[in-house]
């Protein structure tokens, strides 16, 4: 609900969010006043902020550096959104790794591993 908060406040229309482990999809229909990586930072931020003083986490909780976006057509929502909700049973098939690697592919975004995320594929055995 916070990071809905944030997003709403900017004037971006959330389509869909879901928060696993390791990471988080959002999904906003995008106001173009609004830079993306200035929304992240404040998504990151004061997100950070919130659960550190809720203590909401036993674990020092702290976002990872950098981020993926990507776009789709407004013929794509519903698929997308239903995406974005079923990342649980998403995630039983593959890891975020492996999903965040095949997005990359498929829309032939270079990359070099240097510079991908650091992947944390146990984190699901954490307690």
């Amino acid at each position: 609900m916070y990071i809905t908060g944030i997003i709403k406040n900017h004037k971006h229309k959330l389509l869909a969010i879901y928060s696993m482990p390791d990471h988080i999809h959002i999904f906003i229909g995008y106001n173009i006043n609004h830079l993306i990586p200035n929304l992240v930072e404040e998504i990151k931020t004061s997100s950070n902020e919130w659960i550190k003083k809720q203590s909401l986490s036993k674990f020092k909780f702290e976002w990872q550096k950098g981020y993926g976006a990507f776009t789709y057509s407004h013929s794509q929502i519903d698929i997308v959104v239903n995406y974005v909700r079923n990342q649980e049973k998403h995630h039983q098939k593959k890891t975020f790794r492996e999903e965040y690697l095949e997005i990359l592919r498929k829309n032939e975004v270079e990359f070099k591993n240097e510079y991908v995320f650091d992947f944390f594929d146990d984190v699901n055995n954490w307690e």
